[in-house]
């Protein structure tokens, strides 16, 4: 593969310089037809200056210009060849594998746009290919985990109760484990399905306009269980608002939000959800204490399966936030996490 690549620039570089010498050796032709014109229109006497001058001078001129053609359309062609190489050996270095790889202007080649704009796409592209490589390893590390750590439990926990000698309180025990980890399995088959179906989405099909304060406080009351083992209160800060929207897409948000803000909250804490307006959109904030989100793990919770907290100690499988993000992107709004002090903020924008 190597020797074809090299066959390719050899070929290249070869019809480069055949270029530039076709160039050279069209002008000295142009030269030689202009002085000949000048002896036909008599601008130039033969008589006064002789034939053999000016045959000795079209012949010196041809033969100092295709010399002077040839050397210099060696050295010209590698101008333009070595941005073109070192682009095809940074797409080699890309292919195999090196996303670290960068393109540099070339002396020279910085005050020229077009070099410039070739860099700056190959940069781009390598990013992007290395980001998502990132993307992809955390995905398979943090999906794996996910779903091998239940069904371990499940196995361990059912090998003891059939190894029998067990107290009713440990098979009771016992029970409780293997429903709870088949739950968080089913929870977590349950979410990968319906994030695909939002990836593979791209028109909203059943849009209608409804009572997104109303839908709110539903989604509070079907999450009753959980903020109540946590003692957790609701500060409900907004008025009644409408929105036009895909009403069954837009809950799994608020339900993944709300989840998340009462996981995460710390016992006998509040959560406070507020609505705010204004010309064009709707903003939905969610907000809870107890958690800090570092910086540079912001962007990154809304990737698939990953989670802030890498121990894995907390439950969660790192879904939610990706179906949310998505669900937002199909109503063409956005969302953000902010996080001060022992506060985190999502807010979900939404146009009205």
């Amino acid at each position: 593969m190597k020797r074809v690549k090299g066959n390719s620039r050899f070929a290249l570089t070869i019809l480069l310089s055949i270029l530039v010498f076709l160039i050279f050796f069209l002008s000295l032709v142009l030269v030689n037809v202009v002085i000949l014109i000048f002896i036909a229109t008599g601008l130039y006497k033969p008589e006064l200056y002789g034939y053999s001058g000016i045959t000795m001078f079209m012949v010196t001129t041809s033969v100092a210009s295709l010399v002077v053609g040839a050397i210099m359309s060696a050295f010209i062609v590698r101008i333009p060849l070595k941005p073109i190489n070192r682009l095809i050996q940074g797409l080699d270095m890309l292919a195999s594998g090196d996303y670290s790889t960068r393109l540099k202007p070339l002396g020279i080649l910085k005050n020229f746009p077009l070099f410039v704009k070739l860099t700056d796409s190959f940069n781009t592209l390598a990013e992007e290919l290395e980001n998502t490589e990132m993307l992809r390893s955390d995905f398979i590390n943090n999906f794996s985990h996910e779903f091998k750590t239940p069904i371990v439990s499940v196995a361990g926990f059912a090998k003891l109760i059939r190894k029998g000698n067990l107290t009713d309180e440990q098979k009771d025990e016992y029970l409780s484990v293997i429903e709870e980890e088949s739950l968080r399995l089913s929870g977590l088959a349950t979410n990968v399905l319906n994030l695909t179906k939002l990836e593979s989405c791209n028109i909203l099909t059943n849009v209608s306009t409804y009572n997104l304060s109303e839908q709110l406080r539903i989604c509070i009351l079907m999450l009753e269980e959980k903020w109540s083992a946590k003692d957790v209160e609701f500060k409900l800060d907004f008025r009644e608002h409408t929105v036009t929207a895909d009403q069954e897409m837009l809950a799994q948000v608020w339900i993944n939000l709300i989840d998340n803000a009462v996981k995460f909250s710390t016992e006998g804490s509040v959560v406070e959800i507020n609505i705010k307006t204004d010309e064009e959109y709707i903003y939905v904030s969610v907000i809870n204490s107890g958690s800090f989100i570092p910086e540079d793990k912001r962007e990154r919770i809304f990737n698939k399966f990953y989670q802030s907290d890498e121990s894995h100690s907390s439950e969660g499988n790192g879904v939610g936030l990706a179906i949310v993000k998505r669900a937002v992107q199909l109503h063409r709004g956005e969302v953000t996490v902010n996080c001060e002090k022992n506060l985190t903020m999502f807010t979900v924008k939404l146009p009205k």
